[in-house]
């Protein structure tokens, strides 16, 4: 007797996980591999400055979340006619701020600088709250 079994699945494929990045440097290879490839499939356009724009905002991200937020906790990058989305999770609930000239903490030490380029790169930044705490900054940079 035979037995008719299915051979597809209703159930959508899903793509493998991708391993989070430790550093800002891992964090933009992979930026620049998923914009490189998911250019090409969608026969999108890829110029070097929306790379570049797109390399920036992941540095300051993964940066911000390696110094302030205890690390990176996600990572996410995905392009598409809109841009190119790059997410980024840490730990720390606290929200990212800009800090004015004459802040005391800004004579302190250098920086400060990040979340204005992020912001200025970008056309659409968010930022969520996590369920089990930390956050997650969203970030989509246009292709032009």
């Amino acid at each position: 007797m035979l037995d008719h079994h299915p051979t597809s699945s209703a159930a959508p494929l899903q793509e493998p996980r991708r391993r989070v990045p430790c550093r800002p440097a891992e964090a933009r290879r992979t930026v620049e591999r998923v914009m490189t490839e998911g250019c090409r499939a969608r026969a999108l356009p890829c110029p070097p400055e929306a790379v570049a724009d797109a390399l920036l905002v992941t540095s300051e991200l993964t940066t911000n979340a390696v110094l302030h937020g205890g690390g990176i906790t996600g990572f996410d990058v995905d392009v598409d006619s809109g841009g190119v989305r790059v997410s980024v999770s840490d730990r720390s609930d606290e929200l990212p701020v800009i800090r004015r000239r004459g802040d005391d903490r800004n004579t302190a030490r250098p920086g400060g600088r990040g979340w204005p380029i992020v912001c200025r790169l970008a056309r659409d930044v968010r930022v969520a709250e996590l369920p089990r705490g930390g956050k997650c900054i969203t970030a989509v940079v246009p292709l032009r």
